[in-house]
């Protein structure tokens, strides 16, 4: 089975353990601090992502003052990006009801499909990016 249940860590903290077809999600409602990393292929998007959905929507009608979110998809699928698509634009409620919010947006330094995705999703959304390239980690042979 490639989807993991979400857990809730504490009241705070909202967590799905990454499989080769889903991301890590871990949500710090307290503190603000949303990630999700990994990739985003599952065969039923709509069954990963709507407790994920569900999750922020709990935590918009409570936000921190600030909300710090790390995006760091190596790859995605259609049905994912819409979802992820969603989420952003929830973020431009927070954005437009006067709380800080800043999005991270991480990609390998050699991946220019995910760099431009994510300035496509930083055109349609009044959420501040920032775009952070790391190099990709080789593994040696020994």
């Amino acid at each position: 089975m490639e989807l993991r249940k979400p857990k809730t860590v504490s009241m705070n903290v909202f967590t799905i353990e990454e499989t080769p077809k889903t991301p890590y999600v871990n949500f710090d409602l307290e503190l603000g601090n949303l990630e999700i990393t990994g990739r985003s292929v599952p065969s039923d998007a709509e069954n990963f992502w709507e407790p994920v959905l569900e999750k922020f929507e709990t935590y918009c009608n409570h936000p921190a003052q600030e909300t710090h979110v790390k995006i760091n998809l190596e790859y995605f699928n259609i049905s994912s990006s819409k979802r992820l698509l969603f989420l952003l634009y929830k973020m431009n409620d927070l954005v437009e009801r006067g709380f800080k919010v800043e999005i991270e947006w991480c990609y390998k330094e050699n991946d220019e499909d995910m760099y431009e995705v994510g300035r496509d999703y930083a055109f349609m959304v009044k959420v501040p990016f920032n775009f952070v390239s790391y190099a990709e980690e080789v593994a040696l042979a020994i």
